[in-house]
């Protein structure tokens, strides 16, 4: 037994340079296939630090920032943002090109964790990659639901709020009061967009109510898309939901679909003893669902209320 021990580790001591050679070897090989710089190369920019990249060194003002980096590294340059590459543009003609000349190669987006609860897995014109389901809300939106013709059945709507802020303001003035004008406009502007979106399928006495919740429910899920969400740098951390913003938004996403189910089953209840004209965003959109039903590319009720989330609740907020 002494014997086959001492050939074994004879043969053993052997091997072991030739072992780590061989390992060697491959080690080295696998790290220039996956260190191999990209073809074409990146751009140029900032290092960053190992795993957390140039996160620690944004600065509140991305513009001002982005300017200086681009003094230093040029119109384009790269910043890695934890586990994410990010390559950042600050020229006009870089921007034209990226946005009007070849804007079907970059028109799909990283959707954020919270974005995608909120619109229903990214069911908006914001947030879906391009293809038939993108092109078919494109067309609902641009040619049917923001046409000239839709948008013109609203000119009473819009003419009857001016009159009524103006006679307010008018009023102040003859009193001598002071005025908030931002506040103003922007009461105006909610009353507008609520209004446009589902004023004739809500009961005008509801809409107060609705409207209050409804702006409420908008100004948490707008909170919770601006901050920034560590799950987006670092995907594999997304199981964990350290800062807890998928759970504040998913409990934001279900109030506001809450809100959406109760205006469509009210709005149901309205036209079947009207005369079956859309006179709001809502009645619209539903008209359109039941059109294109048999489409390629049918327009489901996910699809109508991402579009009022993003397209008109949005809008008074920012």
């Amino acid at each position: 037994m002494s014997l086959i021990s001492d050939l074994l580790a004879d043969n053993t001591a052997n091997l072991t340079p030739y072992a780590i050679l061989i390992l060697t070897a491959i080690f080295t090989v696998l790290w220039f296939l996956f260190k191999r710089s990209p073809q074409p190369p990146l751009p140029p920019g900032p290092r960053g630090l190992p795993i957390v990249g140039s996160l620690p060194f944004l600065d509140p003002d991305l513009h001002t920032y982005f300017t200086n980096l681009s003094h230093e590294h040029g119109p384009i340059f790269k910043l890695n943002l934890g586990s994410k590459l990010t390559v950042v543009v600050n020229s006009p003609s870089l921007a034209r090109e990226i946005f009007k000349d070849q804007d079907i190669n970059f028109s799909n987006h990283d959707v954020p964790l919270t974005a995608r609860i909120v619109t229903y897995g990214g069911l908006d014109l914001v947030w879906l990659p391009y293809g038939a389901e993108w092109r078919m809300l494109r067309k609902v939106c641009v040619l049917k639901l923001l046409s000239r013709k839709t948008l013109d059945s609203f000119y009473e709507l819009r003419r009857k709020e001016i009159r009524e802020r103006t006679r307010f303001l008018y009023e102040k003035s003859q009193q001598g009061s002071a005025v908030n004008v931002g506040d103003q406009l922007f009461l105006t502007m909610m009353n507008l967009t609520m209004n446009m979106l589902w004023g004739g399928s809500v009961r005008a006495e509801d809409m107060e109510s609705v409207g209050t919740e409804f702006k409420g429910v908008i100004s948490e899920i707008t909170r919770l898309l601006g901050e920034p969400n560590v799950s987006d740098f670092f995907p594999w951390l997304a199981r964990f939901d350290l800062q807890g913003l998928v759970k504040k938004m998913r409990v934001s996403a279900h109030e506001l679909d809450a809100i959406f189910d109760r205006a469509i089953e009210q709005m149901h209840k309205l036209r079947s003893s009207d005369d079956g004209e859309c006179k709001d965003f809502l009645q619209h959109l539903m008209k359109l669902k039941d059109q294109e039903g048999d489409s390629e590319v049918p327009i489901t009720v996910n699809h109508v209320k991402a579009v009022l989330a993003v397209t008109n609740g949005f809008s008074f907020v920012t």
